[in-house]
């Protein structure tokens, strides 16, 4: 049944994931006035494959709340963006320095480190503007939750969000005396920050209650922490033709995680806690939770198998 389970999501991942791709298709129909080699990286990174978790988290939860998810629609776009243009500079030699991400070579290994560098910039400027369209398209009554919304989304990529984790996580590899508090700083930032907003920013648009906002946020918080735990998991048992990225870089990169921290076994049982605490969070909505729980064991599974 479990086996069954996981085929079913991920089917459904891969649905929702196409559509995705012919929205994010859609934003770049359109004159730039640029040279074609910066727009050729952005797409580079941006179409090299990837679940679309991100964008299909928030339209999916606009929709679960009981919101329009085509007003979802350019502000799941902003975010994909905004998580390719992370990647593309994670990549980067004065960052993780890997050579491959989702099984092609990184942007700066094709386009070299000063255009890969501008592509990443101009994928977070470009969100910005695709975000901002989608605030002006929605119908009058929802313009306030849309641009709440969008403030959700810039504040999680910023400093007090994704790049404070990531920062957090250059410091850390030179940091002798690191524990579990330091890690989940890094974690909740680097990487549950912005999978907490695209549910937020759903939920947000779909103008839920507070305190339905206030659980889904704790449930974007731990499936984010079970997400990246998982990651550091199969960082360590996995291979890369299967994770499409180098493994064992967390070692060479001298980066703490659970898995260094406590072992595999302990790691994985913080996957399971966060899983459950995740699910307990989605009980109090009043509206059918499926989706986000299929998510979670999803999420999760792939480092506990």
């Amino acid at each position: 049944m479990k086996g069954k389970m996981m085929t079913d999501i991920k089917e459904q991942l891969k649905s929702m994931a196409e559509t995705v791709e012919g929205e994010l298709t859609e934003c770049f129909e359109r004159p730039f006035d640029a040279p074609d080699i910066i727009i050729s990286a952005m797409k580079y990174s941006l179409f090299a494959g990837g679940k679309r978790l991100r964008p299909i988290l928030m339209k999916e939860t606009c929709k679960m709340m009981g919101g329009c998810p085509d007003d979802a629609t350019k502000m799941a776009c902003a975010i994909e963006m905004i998580h390719t243009y992370s990647l593309i500079h994670d990549d980067l030699p004065a960052m993780d320095d890997d050579e491959l991400r989702r099984g092609k070579p990184t942007n700066h290994m094709v386009y070299g480190e000063n255009i890969a560098v501008l592509a990443g910039d101009a994928l977070l400027n470009f969100a910005t503007e695709i975000g901002l369209e989608g605030i002006a398209e929605v119908p009058k009554e929802k313009t306030a939750a849309a641009i709440k919304a969008m403030t959700i989304l810039m504040t999680a990529s910023g400093v007090n969000g994704m790049i404070g984790g990531q920062t957090g996580d250059l410091l850390c590899e030179e940091d002798q005396e690191i524990n579990e508090e330091k890690i989940r700083y890094i974690h909740a930032h680097k990487t549950a920050a912005l999978l907490t907003a695209a549910i937020v920013c759903g939920a947000t648009i779909a103008q839920a209650s507070e305190s339905d906002i206030a659980a889904l946020t704790e449930y974007g918080l731990d499936i984010g922490m079970a997400f990246q735990i998982a990651d550091d998991i199969l960082d360590v048992t996995s291979s890369t033709k299967v994770l499409g990225k180098p493994v064992g870089s967390d070692v060479k990169n001298h980066k703490s995680t659970f898995v260094s921290l406590y072992g595999l076994v302990s790691a994985q049982e913080k996957v399971r806690e966060f899983r459950d605490h995740a699910l307990a969070a989605l009980k109090t909505l009043p509206v059918d939770t499926q989706f986000l729980t299929d998510i979670a064991n999803y999420i999760c599974n792939r480092a506990l198998d």
